[in-house]
């Protein structure tokens, strides 16, 4: 059974988006969404103009970036579900459907955009990252970056974000992604509306930094087994060689043994920390199960 469109709220963070936002929300009234929330980043544009001429509620964020118009429109959405996509005209209101379809068994349902539209060095990029951020948390999400989402409102209420800009979407997801309920559709994706926002390289590489942090505090197993494995191997070969030629040739590369000791220690200290986290993780489960048994 599909959600229906009565039971969303199409939330739009826009800033500076005089040129798009008026042509996002008539599409939106041409597939019949009505509870529309426009969660403004105090636009210096007439964006609020055009999109209060449409009759929608327009509300001013609290806090900075999408992070903080997500946290903003929480507190004003009083449906059950709440369908996040971007004002610049780059998503298509005909794919929220698709989202209503996969709505009620999932907590989150992520749009993976087509990338015809898109450059190569943002196909790249895009990828990339969605690799990274897989790799790192263990999830295993096709399109990491997009601004296309349907969340349940108690779900969106409950989010710790703490991330700002353009990594928003990536909490969003580590933190969906960790009970494993979240699902895919396929959506459009068309060129932006306005000037664009998004510096490729300064926001990528962002974004792969929030993926790491983001690792750290969501699955430390995987990240620091990972850093133990990638230590303790070049460790392993330089203390070999320091060995040999100290036995062989009766000269010892002091430096080297250096450099070996200290990926050997950095190696058995991420062994600790990820064996403690495994620890905190079980810990975790067993107090989380003896909660839903009250």
């Amino acid at each position: 059974m599909s959600v229906g469109k009565h039971e969303v709220t199409v939330v739009i963070p826009t800033f500076n988006e005089e040129k798009a936002i008026g042509l996002v929300l008539d599409e939106l009234f041409e597939v019949g969404c009505k509870n529309i929330l426009v969660v403004d980043g105090y636009s210096a544009d007439a964006t609020v103009k055009v999109a209060e001429s449409r009759g929608v509620r327009v509300v001013q964020q609290n806090g900075r970036g999408k992070t903080g118009a997500l946290k903003t429109a929480v507190d004003f959405v009083d449906t059950p579900y709440v369908l996040v996509m971007d004002g610049d005209y780059t998503y298509c209101a005909k794919d929220i459907e698709r989202f209503l379809n996969n709505g009620e068994r999932y907590v989150q349902v992520v749009g993976v955009r087509d990338r015809a539209n898109m450059s190569l060095l943002h196909r790249f990029g895009n990828w990339l990252i969605t690799r990274t951020f897989n790799l790192l948390l263990g999830a295993g999400v096709s399109d990491v970056c997009s601004g296309m989402y349907l969340l349940k409102t108690d779900t969106a209420k409950e989010l710790e974000l703490q991330s700002k800009g353009f990594r928003t979407e990536v909490e969003v997801i580590a933190q969906t992604a960790m009970d494993g309920n979240v699902t895919e559709v396929p959506i459009s994706y068309r060129p932006r509306v306005g000037k664009q926002k998004l510096s490729t390289w300064r926001h990528g590489f962002e974004i792969l930094a929030a993926t790491l942090g983001l690792a750290r505090r969501y699955n430390p197993v995987l990240l620091f087994s990972a850093i133990a494995g990638l230590s303790i191997f070049p460790a392993g070969i330089v203390l070999g060689w320091v060995a040999l030629e100290l036995l062989l040739f009766g000269v010892f590369h002091s430096w080297w043994a250096v450099l070996g000791l200290l990926l050997l220690l950095l190696a058995f200290q991420a062994l600790a920390v990820s064996t403690f986290s495994i620890l905190l993780k079980r810990t975790e489960r067993r107090i989380m199960r003896l909660l839903r048994k009250e």
